[in-house]
């Protein structure tokens, strides 16, 4: 399952509560492109609406051996497959106050292309800095017990 894009950011600026998957309409230069790393989520997010689940401001770049796809729009809205149940349960937890859908990466799954997307909510500014600073500490006592062995 080898991950062609992720949103690092998203770890950073969110705390995630639950993780999904799901399916993604694209179009076959799409495919191509993603397929050659040309894929960014950075800003991306999920949105519901009338029932179902779209990938919004998601960057997939031009194909380019494709010929000319002068009406191709990088950053188009991509249907996401999920069944009506978890379609149902995403739209209920996003009534909630400050949360939210965040991508967290694209993978291919055999010969499919998922995205890994969370239930998430903001952090914020303290409990950011107290994450960084939990990362330093692990990093430090690490750093230390191979220093001794």
């Amino acid at each position: 399952m080898p991950t062609l894009a992720s949103n690092r950011k998203a770890f950073h600026s969110f705390s995630i509560d639950q993780t999904f998957e799901a399916g993604l309409v694209l179009l076959g230069h799409e495919v191509k492109s993603i397929r050659d790393s040309q894929v960014s989520l950075n800003g991306a997010y999920v949105s519901i609406r009338h029932g179902e689940a779209f990938l919004k401001n998601a960057y997939i770049g031009k194909y380019k051996q494709a010929g000319s796809l002068d009406s191709h729009d990088e950053n188009r809205e991509r249907k996401l497959l999920l069944n009506k149940q978890e379609i149902l349960r995403l739209s209920q937890a996003l009534n909630e106050k400050g949360t939210t859908l965040v991508p967290l990466e694209i993978y291919t799954h055999k010969r499919l292309i998922k995205l890994k997307f969370a239930l998430a909510s903001g952090k914020k500014q303290f409990d950011k800095r107290q994450s960084i600073k939990n990362k330093e500490t692990k990093r430090k006592i690490e750093r230390t017990i191979r220093q001794k062995v």
